[in-house]
């Protein structure tokens, strides 16, 4: 009788961390943006019906994209009401002046919010090879912009060093004290959520309080991230899970599934207090519906966690 009752004590136990882990989840979900690129314009009235109003949406810039279609798309995405987020690319970018005339026109429709990144052209278009030189003209001061996101490397950067990572972080972190326009770190995705915390801790102990908007995949084909991965320089987490995939990848670790690493970042730091990773960037990778579809169900709390709080499936 004793054993049964400690069984049925420890069961209930269980259920009451599954149930505050659950709630941990949906919390960190909620504060959540996500991204769509300049071919996903037609979808826009779509995402309304599945996103909340005022959702920060960042709209990509890919490479047969112009400035002036990132813009476009970035208007109808504030005017749809949500919170739109352009990238600003600092190699596309032509001219200084390009760069201006973009930033006022932002302002003319309300858009206080940007995301500035590098690009990986070889060369540049214009006079900017990084953001730091974009930093450097002065304009983002006069610009009217409020928040700024920019980028943040959990697993290095195949063109930069950790040395010079973290230094610019530095100077944009300066940037933001002097200006005033708050700024946080966008992380790139990867599927090793103990790694991710372990970055974040890195940060906090050189200096850096920026917080991170922690990136992860949606709910995409692994041929589909095998291209992204390779192209964004994710090499080191995305060929161990290639290498480890099932249940190996769960023992070391590793992330396969958008919920599973999601989970493991609210375990492993996201929801302790100090935490750098304040809400989740969900990457879509051209499925912009699916993760539409799988964040509200999230957000939602439509989900039900395994026996284990390793991972969750989304309810139909």
């Amino acid at each position: 009788m004793k054993h049964s009752l400690e069984h049925d004590q420890t069961a209930a136990m269980a259920q009451d961390e599954l149930r505050e882990l659950k709630d941990a989840v949906v919390a960190f979900a909620r504060g959540a943006s996500t991204e769509i690129t300049t071919h996903d314009e037609k979808l826009l009235d779509s995402l309304t019906h599945r996103l909340p109003a005022g959702m920060p949406v960042y709209v990509g810039h890919p490479p047969k994209s112009s400035v002036e279609d990132v813009l476009r798309v970035a208007i109808k995405v504030q005017a749809a009401g949500f919170t739109a987020s352009p990238h600003l690319v600092a190699r596309r970018m032509p001219s200084e002046q390009a760069l201006r005339d973009v930033l006022a026109r932002l302002r003319a429709h309300g858009i206080r919010q940007a995301l500035l990144i590098a690009g990986d052209l070889d060369r540049p278009l214009g006079p900017f090879a990084s953001t730091l030189e974009v930093i450097a003209t002065g304009a983002l001061e006069e610009s009217g912009l409020m928040r700024i996101g920019v980028a943040g490397h959990p697993e290095g950067h195949p063109a930069v060093g950790p040395v010079e990572l973290l230094a610019a972080l530095r100077a944009k972190q300066q940037f933001a004290a002097r200006s005033g326009i708050a700024l946080h770190i966008v992380s790139q995705f990867g599927f090793n959520p103990q790694a991710v915390c372990a970055w974040a801790r890195m940060l906090t102990q050189e200096g850096i309080t920026l917080p991170v908007h922690v990136g992860l995949a949606g709910p995409t084909p692994l041929a589909k991230l095998l291209k992204f991965a390779i192209k964004c320089g994710i090499g080191t987490s995305m060929s161990s899970l290639v290498k480890n995939m099932g249940a190996v990848a769960s023992l070391t670790g590793l992330a396969a599934t958008p919920d599973e690493m999601l989970v493991g970042l609210v375990r492993g730091c996201a929801r302790h207090p100090g935490s750098r990773l304040v809400q989740p960037h969900v990457y879509s990778f051209g499925g912009a519906l699916a993760t539409a579809d799988w964040l509200r169900a999230v957000m939602d709390g439509a989900f039900d966690l395994a026996a284990d709080g390793g991972r969750f499936n989304v309810l139909s």
